[in-house]
């Protein structure tokens, strides 16, 4: 990883020439999903990715062994709050990340923020975390709503696909979708006709597509994720809703093309920030981790290695954990890993790259185990997410 050497010069001089881990360990802790509606978009796959991040890393970073935590927050903000609050006070954990729930990562970093620790998003999405939420102290590394939402409903758009029904989730990840994708869809000239929203994990979809059906829109827009989205997608092909009408949804993980069949899937349009058959390189990572996982990886997987590894590289140059240098260090570096070529962390603490607009291919087209997706569009960074000052994070430049 190449290093700004100026920048980093700041950096360092903003910590004294003796500057140390004062702690006995460098803490991580994963805090996400592990067994719920969101547990193979993230799960126990993210626990292996950091735990392949500290191993690759050589399992110390200045003198001092990584240990990784895990913990289950259930999908519950009070319980997801009480084990960031154990864990940043009495446990000593320097880092959080994953999250997967957005309502959980918006309570944790407020938390963070009081205590100065660092937290960082791998697969909460809500683009509040990097817009009017955004704080000092929290990252968000790979995807948000507003990304996965605007190249679609552009794509989508172009086709002549104007009107759309939304049934989203109802609670703060959902809501931010909807949000980013209404507002895209109305500055292009299109039309919502409605939307309903749902609890989190629900079972029975059937009353929620009927009003779909009823709308009239050319576009369902699935804003939900994990089980819930392959519960309604599947359902909606029960429900016969294509091809009258286009589904779509634009938080789709590999896991979740896997669970639902190339089948039902088939022609969905999604955002992705890595893809594991890309390249070699992609080719053999996603190897190793398959070989203790039994799965390819999300790029929500591989965002919590990539993450973690600049973390660690940021500790090493900063010489602390201390989380103002070591968020000085990560910023004055380029991100260049298996993740991507050439990220960079903007002024709102948001990281962006080039991200990859991918079609679900047909059963036929597939020629060999995972073998999902098709590019349809590489966009570039400064296309795929909103530039700083326009997110609502005061701290943007």
């Amino acid at each position: 990883m190449r290093w700004i050497l100026g920048a980093l010069a700041l950096v360092l001089a903003a910590t004294t020439a003796r500057a140390e881990i004062s702690s006995d360990a460098v803490r991580i802790g994963v805090l996400n999903d592990q067994s719920g509606p969101y547990a193979d978009l993230a799960g126990p796959g993210s626990v292996v990715a950091a735990q392949m991040a500290a191993d690759d890393f050589g399992g110390t970073v200045g003198g001092k062994p990584i240990k990784i935590l895990v913990a289950d927050h259930q999908n519950k903000a009070d319980i997801g709050l009480s084990i960031a609050r154990q864990w940043y006070g009495p446990d000593h954990v320097d880092m959080i990340i994953d999250f997967t729930n957005s309502a959980i990562a918006l309570a944790v970093q407020s938390l963070a923020k009081e205590q100065n620790k660092l937290a960082i998003f791998t697969s909460a999405s809500s683009s509040d975390l990097t817009g009017p939420a955004c704080t000092a102290t929290g990252i968000g590394w790979t995807h948000n709503n507003w990304s996965n939402a605007v190249a679609p409903i552009r794509g989508l758009m172009k086709q002549g696909s104007d009107s759309f029904f939304f049934l989203t989730a109802d609670y703060a990840f959902g809501r931010s979708l909807e949000a980013d994708a209404t507002a895209e869809i109305t500055r292009l000239g299109g039309t919502v006709k409605g939307s309903v929203r749902h609890p989190l994990n629900t079972a029975d979809f059937s009353s929620f597509l009927l009003q779909a059906q009823g709308s009239g829109a050319k576009v369902v827009m699935l804003a939900n994720a994990g089980a819930d989205l392959i519960g309604s997608l599947k359902q909606s092909v029960e429900f016969g809703i294509s091809p009258k009408q286009q589904v779509t949804a634009p938080v789709v993980y590999l896991s979740d093309v896997h669970s639902m069949g190339l089948k039902d899937a088939q022609g969905l349009l999604l955002m992705q920030s890595w893809y594991w058959d890309t390249d070699d390189k992609t080719r053999a990572w996603a190897k190793r981790y398959f070989a203790k996982m039994n799965r390819m990886p999300n790029d929500s997987h591989v965002g919590v290695y990539s993450a973690i590894t600049h973390y660690l590289e940021a500790i090493r140059h900063a010489g602390t954990a201390d989380t103002g240098p070591v968020v000085a260090a990560m910023k004055a570096a380029p991100v260049e890993d298996i993740f991507t070529a050439h990220g960079e962390i903007q002024s709102n603490n948001k990281l962006v790259f080039d991200r990859l607009l991918l079609r679900v291919k047909k059963p036929e087209e597939s020629k060999y185990p995972w073998d999902y997706l098709e590019k349809v569009a590489t966009i570039p960074a400064k296309e795929a997410f909103l530039a700083p000052e326009l997110t609502g994070c005061a701290m943007a430049k």
